[in-house]
């Protein structure tokens, strides 16, 4: 493949390689910036965007991160493989609403492990990936994989992991474009709900922020919204817009009755999940059988092929979202260090216990509010981005973090972070939309 000297320029002055405000010329790159220059041209636009968001994110983000313990307040640090990964469908629903079957339908096949029956029967999360081989890794294995997006779950313990695995499978078209993670059936009852042994609402937040589309099951015959079920919900706030819901087993119940059980969906949905948006749900009955009442039939093909084309379509629109997400987690970095340090300015040398006391004082309802109105205002930030005070609080309080030790905030972070939203992003996306016409 031959690359222009203009496209290598190109690329090396919208890269970030450069940090410094030297005028660039070919001849002024180093060998080493000469070969990067050439790779980087002949990488596919999704491999290019990967691999920039990656550097930007292991030099620039990540320290910041670190520096004001953003990994302990909210989601894990991302890794390598997090960059690199397929787009992940992410499937929730409560027990016995036909979610394995659904995954069946989805592949064309079965998978190792999977057991279809009116009782729970899928305990654990299993990401289901494409393989040259049919095999099962175990969850321990699995995040020691640094090819696989899974790194990050050992932070919540043995507990989990042993309720985690990838099953690798061959001859599933489906599986060359995306992975897909089967959830544990949400239970209802506070016992069954303490006796996983791991944060389930926690991890719900921690996949739904590396997921590309988020599928929520419920049975035509069984609408209620368990409160295990409204608390994961509610965890995914921030990532409405993958939100996609599907009525299933559908076809049991004649027109009539699908209209009400429909409004009554929609009448659940928007008490739980809290936005002015309706969510777009697919009706049908989504298995290989033919349909027990064949009244709405032609509705229910049409809704099917529409969900499978939402879903074909998530690799075409990947690398946009991940320049989505990297721009939404880098505001909330900024917004994470902006609050950690403003709070942190107000505490004067004294002793640990004077701190202590001022910390509580600083983390009242009132007092934090009026840190992040002020924020806001001082940094033309919007209020949506800023955490609810009281689970600042209470994060605070329960990984005993003490803000007076912090370091300070240097204004080359903010300016940092700023000029990677205002210029790099842009660059990016301009990238992605130059390709896409040298394509057609």
């Amino acid at each position: 493949m031959r690359v222009s000297l203009r496209r290598i320029f190109e690329l090396k002055r919208h890269g970030i390689s450069f940090p410094t405000k030297r005028r660039l010329s070919w001849f002024s790159l180093s060998s080493n910036e000469q070969s990067e220059a050439i790779n980087d041209a002949k990488l596919e636009p999704k491999e290019f965007v990967a691999k920039h968001l990656s550097k930007i994110y292991f030099d620039k983000i990540l320290p910041l991160e670190k520096a004001f313990q953003y990994d302990k307040f909210y989601t894990p640090s991302w890794t390598h493989g997090d960059f690199h990964a397929k787009p992940i469908i992410l499937i929730l629903g409560q027990y016995s609403v036909g979610k394995t079957t659904f995954i069946h339908h989805l592949l064309g096949r079965s998978y190792p492990g999977a057991h279809i029956s009116p009782e729970p029967t899928t305990d654990k999360f299993v990401a289901i990936m494409e393989g040259n081989s049919e095999k099962t890794i175990p969850g321990n294995a699995a995040v020691l994989q640094e090819d696989k997006p899974f790194e990050t779950l050992k932070l919540y313990g043995t507990s989990l992991l042993n309720r985690f695995e990838c099953v690798e499978i061959p001859n599933a078209p489906i599986l060359e474009n995306v992975t897909i993670i089967d959830s544990p059936g949400v239970l209802s009852g506070e016992k069954q709900r303490l006796e996983r042994g791991y944060d389930f609402s926690g991890l719900v937040k921690h996949w739904a922020e590396r997921s590309e589309r988020i599928l929520l099951l419920f049975d035509a015959h069984k609408l209620d919204i368990s409160d295990e079920l409204k608390e994961a919900i509610q965890s995914l706030k921030g990532n409405e817009d993958k939100i996609r819901c599907i009525l299933n087993k559908a076809d049991r119940v004649g027109t009539q009755e699908l209209m009400r059980v429909y409004g009554a969906l929609l009448w659940s949905l928007g008490k739980v999940v809290g936005t002015p948006e309706v969510m777009r749900i697919f009706v049908g009955s989504f298995w290989d059988k033919e349909y027990q009442l064949p009244d709405n039939a032609v509705l229910f093909d049409a809704e099917k092929n529409d969900l499978m084309s939402d879903i074909q379509d998530l690799p075409k629109n990947s690398t946009v979202r991940k320049i989505n997400e990297f721009a939404k987690r880098l505001r909330h970095v900024k917004v994470h260090s902006l609050v950690c340090d403003t709070l942190r300015s107000k505490f004067s040398v004294m002793s640990l216990s004077s701190n202590a006391t001022q910390q509580q004082k600083l983390l009242s309802y009132d007092k934090l509010s009026d840190v992040f109105h002020k924020l806001a205002k001082q940094h033309s930030l919007h209020l949506g981005d800023f955490p609810e005070p009281d689970e600042f609080r209470k994060n605070v309080e329960e990984l005993d973090i003490k803000i007076w030790e912090f370091e300070r905030l240097h204004q080359g972070y903010l300016q940092a972070t700023d000029a990677l939203l205002a210029n790099e992003m842009p660059l990016l996306f301009n990238k992605l939309g130059r390709d896409e016409c040298a394509k057609q």
